[in-house]
């Protein structure tokens, strides 16, 4: 199932929760993911960048799904093998999921409990335009794209779905070696670019204006490397 899931807070047990960054998290529908979290303060910077492949089951009777998100890319580690986080996701009344877990604090170093709230965005349709010029009006769409080149450590991933646009790609092993994007359309202005860091170039252009044209198995050449769409969708 296709998510647009907004972090409101994250709290590092037993200390109070906050949110000092801006995280937004696509999923689509085959469970491919791009996760970004943008500290705000005191300039935008890249808290944590991640992309790859969830998983999400609930035991019968159980009140929460276990989730398991698998790492393809992940700005703090060029060595991705074998890396995931997981956590479990209890529904609350309001209609948002509390995310329930242990990992890193990256302020103490430390393996700690946290609790994370989420809550998700309806996916709408966004106008595109077709050959000729025309105004193409039509459903919510998904779009996916991603790049290897292993060989030289090059990896990315863009995720579109309905109104936002995240992508994140690593360029060599070292932490400058990312480059992070994320768009939402806006009904009077259009594609904005909400936040861009790093020098690479992504495919946002295509994923946005032109995911209505997508193929899986369309190839789309940008700044030297060649990014597969690997999955589209009517939402």
């Amino acid at each position: 199932m296709a998510d647009i899931s907004i972090r409101k807070y994250i709290r590092w047990l037993p200390d109070e929760a906050s949110e000092p960054t801006s995280t937004i998290v696509l999923t689509s529908p085959e469970r491919r993911f791009v996760d970004l979290r943008i500290l705000l303060e005191p300039k935008l910077s890249i808290d944590w960048g991640i992309a790859g492949t969830s998983t999400s089951e609930r035991a019968d009777g159980s009140d929460f799904s276990h989730s398991r998100w698998n790492h393809w890319i992940d700005s703090r580690t060029a060595n991705t093998e074998n890396l995931a986080d997981e956590g479990d996701n209890y529904d609350q009344a309001d209609g948002s999921i509390l995310e329930k877990g242990r990992m890193v604090n990256p302020a103490t170093g430390k393996q700690t409990d946290y609790e994370e709230l989420w809550v998700s965005e309806d996916t709408r349709s966004v106008p595109a335009f077709a050959s000729g010029g025309s105004i193409v009006d039509g459903p919510a769409i998904c779009v996916v794209l991603e790049m290897q080149r292993d060989e030289e450590g090059r990896r990315g991933m863009v995720v579109r779905l309905g109104q936002y646009c995240q992508g994140l790609v690593r360029t060599g092993a070292g932490q400058a070696d990312i480059t992070i994007e994320r768009l939402k359309w806006d009904a009077e202005t259009g594609w904005v670019k909400q936040v861009r860091i790093g020098d690479a170039e992504l495919p946002t252009d295509f994923a946005t204006h032109l995911a209505h044209e997508a193929v899986q198995g369309d190839v789309v050449r940008v700044g030297g490397d060649a990014w597969t769409v690997v999955e589209t969708a009517v939402l």
